[in-house]
C-alpha cells in the first residue's frame, strides 16, 4: 500500500521548505516520515493512511479540551458567519482581556497580538521603554520565539553575552542579551552585580516546555524576584506554553503558594488562550502597559490582532477550563500517566526519570529530572529516537524531539493513558 505521508511529505520539499511550515514537525531529530494530519477529534488524530494516534501533542499545548470540543466548535462557527477580520474592535476582545485578568492576577492590562513570538518580542520592547534600559536577562533552554534578540545561546563565560543561534542574526542585535545557566543563582547574582543598573528585564519560562519539561526552583525563582526588585528589572514571565496549562492561574499562581507576595511584572501568554487559533498575549500593570501605543510612546500593531473567530476560539475554551472540577480532573489523569511510564521503565530497567503540572509533562531517559539544558543534553537521544518510533508504531504519538514537553487533555480517557502505558512498557523492553 503506498505510503500517503511519504508521498505527501515530497511533494511538500518540492514547494515548502523542508517539507514543513516549523522546523520540528520534519522528524530530522528522530528520523522517518512526518505523520500528515487528515482530521482530529478528542484525544485523537488520524493521519494521511488513515491511522489513528493517541495524541499528546495536542498542537504544542493549545488543545487543553482536546481536539472539536462542542462548546468550541460552537463558537468559532457562530463568530465565522459574523465575519473573519474587521481591523477595528469587537465586544469579544474586550470579553477576553477580561476573562484572562480575571485568573492572572499580576495584570490589569493586556494587549492581544496574534503569535507567541509576537507576544514575546512585544514585551521586551516595552520592558526596554518602560525601563529606559537595554540590556536583559534569558536563560539557555528557554524558547521565547524567533525575534532576533531572543534567538541566543550562552557566550563562553559565566555572564557574558550570548551568541546567535541563527544566520541571519547580526551579533550586534544581541550584543544587549545575557544567557544564564536555568537553576544557577550563582550565575544570576554574577549577572546582577556586574550589570544590573543596565538591566531591563529578565525573561523566562517558569516551566520551560522547549527543553523539555523543567521547572524553576523555588530558591531560583525567588532570587529572580528579590533581584530584580533590588535593580528596578522587570521579572518577565514568558507563560506561553504554560499559561492556563499548568494551573487556571498559569505557573506564576503555583509559584504565588509557595513564595509569599510573589508574582512576575509582566506575563506573555499563548496557545491555550487562543484555543488553537493564532492568538497571544502580553500583560501587567497598568502603568508598565500605559507606555504602549497609542497611549505611550512603545510601539506595537498589528492587522489580525484581536481576530474575532479567534476571540471567541480563547474565550469559549478559557470558559471551559474555568468550570468547578476541570483542574481536578486534568491533573489526576496527567499524574497517572507519568506514574505509569515511570512504572514500566523500572521494571524494564531503564533509567527514567518524569514530571508532571496541571496537563503539561515531561521525562527525560536519566535517573534524576534534568535541572538545565546542559543536563538535559546528557539524556540518551538514540534511546529516545527508538523509543519514540516505537510509540508511534503503536499508535501513540509524542514530540518527535528530546527537547519537547507533551500535553494531556480533558478528552483523554483512563483507557487511553492504560494504553498509552501498555504502548510504552513494551517498547521499553527493547530499549
Amino acid at each position: 500500500m503506498t505510503d500517503r505521508n511519504q508521498t505527501l511529505f515530497d511533494r511538500a520539499a518540492q514547494v515548502i521548505p523542508g517539507g514543513v511550515n516549523s522546523p520540528v514537525r520534519a522528524f530530522r531529530a528522530v528520523g522517518g516520515t512526518p505523520r500528515f494530519v487528515q482530521r482530529a477529534q478528542g484525544a485523537y488524530f488520524w493521519d494521511a493512511n488513515g491511522q489513528k494516534y493517541i495524541d499528546y501533542i495536542g498542537s504544542w499545548g493549545p488543545m487543553i479540551l482536546g481536539h472539536g470540543h462542542p462548546a468550541v466548535l460552537e463558537a468559532v462557527q457562530k463568530a465565522a458567519l459574523d465575519g473573519f477580520s474587521f481591523g477595528a474592535p469587537t465586544e469579544r476582545e474586550i470579553e477576553l482581556a477580561e476573562e484572562i485578568l480575571k485568573h492572572v492576577p499580576s495584570m490589569e492590562m493586556v494587549r492581544l497580538v496574534s503569535s507567541g513570538t509576537e507576544a514575546g518580542m512585544s514585551a521586551l520592547r516595552l520592558a526596554r521603554g518602560a525601563t529606559g534600559r537595554t540590556k536583559f536577562i534569558k536563560f539557555e533552554g528557554c524558547y521565547h520565539g524567533h525575534a532576533d534578540a531572543l534567538l541566543v545561546k550562552a557566550g563562553s563565560g559565566l555572564a557574558t553575552f550570548g551568541n546567535p543561534t541563527s544566520a541571519g542574526v547580526p551579533p550586534e542585535v544581541v550584543r544587549d542579551t545575557l544567557v544564564l545557566e536555568y537553576n544557577n543563582i550563582t550565575a544570576l547574582e554574577e549577572a546582577f552585580a556586574l550589570h544590573g543598573k543596565e538591566l531591563a528585564c529578565v525573561m523566562i519560562e517558569p516551566i520551560a516546555g522547549n527543553m523539555n519539561f523543567v521547572r524553576a526552583s523555588v530558591p531560583f525563582m525567588t532570587r529572580c524576584r528579590e533581584l530584580c526588585t533590588e535593580h528596578g528589572a522587570l521579572l518577565v514571565f514568558d507563560e506561553v506554553m504554560s499559561g492556563f496549562r499548568v494551573a487556571l492561574g498559569s505557573a506564576q499562581s503555583v509559584y504565588a503558594k509557595l513564595i509569599p507576595g510573589f508574582k512576575p511584572d509582566m506575563t506573555v501568554l499563548g496557545k491555550v488562550i487562543g484555543g488553537g487559533m493564532p492568538l497571544a498575549a502580553f500583560g501587567g500593570p497598568r502603568e508598565i502597559m500605559r507606555e504602549l501605543a497609542p497611549t505611550g510612546p512603545v510601539y506595537q500593531a498589528g492587522t489580525l490582532s484581536g481576530n474575532p473567530v479567534a476571540t471567541a476560539c480563547g474565550l469559549a475554551t478559557l470558559r471551559e477550563i474555568a468550570k468547578p472540577g476541570f483542574w481536578d480532573a486534568l491533573s489526576a489523569r496527567t499524574q497517572s500517566l507519568v506514574d505509569g511510564l515511570k512504572g514500566v521503565a523500572a521494571h524494564a530497567g531503564v533509567p527514567f526519570s518524569a514530571d508532571c503540572q496541571g496537563g503539561m509533562f515531561g521525562f527525560f531517559l536519566l535517573p534524576e529530572l534534568a535541572q538545565n539544558y546542559a543536563q538535559v543534553m546528557t539524556s540518551d537521544s538514540p534511546k529516545f529516537n527508538k523509543l519514540f518510533h516505537g510509540l508511534l508504531d503503536g499508535g501513540v504519538y509524542i514530540a518527535p524531539a528530546l527537547y519537547e514537553a507533551g500535553f494531556v487533555s480533558a478528552a483523554h480517557t483512563e483507557a487511553d493513558i492504560a494504553e498509552t502505558v501498555r504502548v510504552a512498557g513494551e517498547v521499553f523492553k527493547t530499549l
